[in-house]
């Protein structure tokens, strides 16, 4: 149900009024939980089970994911739902803002009392890959990487005419649209075609025309050369 009070405006909560939220390191596409063990015992799981969507709500942005332990979990514009086991009651919002992480639901699956510069779309976001660990990626769920042969100090590129058609890079993102990693570390490059690049770390970044779903790490490790960038910036799998 939907419910709104003047510090959050409209956010969500379960059938007996407790608040709900979303975890800024989880992904929507394609949608995965990162909060397992101890956090899930603070963070509880919303059950997909069968939940219904009241006045307010657009019932098609309900979903479910299967979580690590094999329960499914719903799911609002794809990102996982859970409560905050230190709400003390219904209407409680004690979750909101919690490590700067956590938010309470608007109907839209946005972060609820955030201003309209900072509640659009991600533009960057991590991925906790089964096999890279985490992982950046862009708005789309797209794997991003990075290319030996450019240089961070100074920054230039080395992908350049042919390179190009294979690798494309990331546009320049607005820094109020990333989770997960830290936004003062979000840069962008003006290329030599005058167009502007994302960068992490100094390191531009690019995306794999091979990769052909959110999730693809395709392009890791292609001629020693091309590897997918971790939360910090680094090299994955390194």
């Amino acid at each position: 149900a939907v419910k709104e009070d003047a510090k959050l405006g409209k956010f969500i909560t379960d059938g007996k009024g407790w608040t709900l939220y979303r975890f800024d390191e989880d992904t929507p596409k394609p949608a995965k939980s990162n909060c397992n063990d101890d956090c899930a015992t603070k963070w509880p799981a919303v059950p997909a089970d069968d939940a219904t969507a009241t006045t307010g709500i657009d019932s098609a942005k309900l979903g479910s994911v299967t979580r690590s332990d094999g329960t499914k979990q719903l799911t609002l514009a794809g990102w996982p739902v859970y409560r905050f086991a230190g709400d003390d009651k219904p209407g409680d919002t004690k979750g909101q803002g919690v490590g700067g992480t956590w938010n309470a639901l608007a109907p839209d699956g946005k972060p609820a009392g955030k201003t309209a510069a900072t509640d659009d779309s991600l533009q960057l976001m991590v991925n906790n890959n089964a096999e890279l660990g985490k992982i950046i990626v862009d708005g789309d769920g797209m794997t991003v990487y990075r290319f030996n042969k450019d240089s961070a100090w100074p920054m230039k590129t080395g992908c350049l005419g042919a390179c190009l058609d294979t690798w494309k890079p990331v546009k320049a993102v607005d820094t109020t649209k990333v989770a997960g990693v830290d936004a003062a570390k979000v840069t962008s490059f003006k290329r030599p075609d005058g167009t502007k690049q994302a960068a992490f770390d100094c390191w531009l970044l690019y995306t794999f025309t091979g990769d052909k779903k959110p999730g693809d790490i395709n392009g890791q490790g292609v001629k020693g050369t091309w590897f997918a960038v971790t939360d910090k910036g680094k090299k994955a799998g390194q």
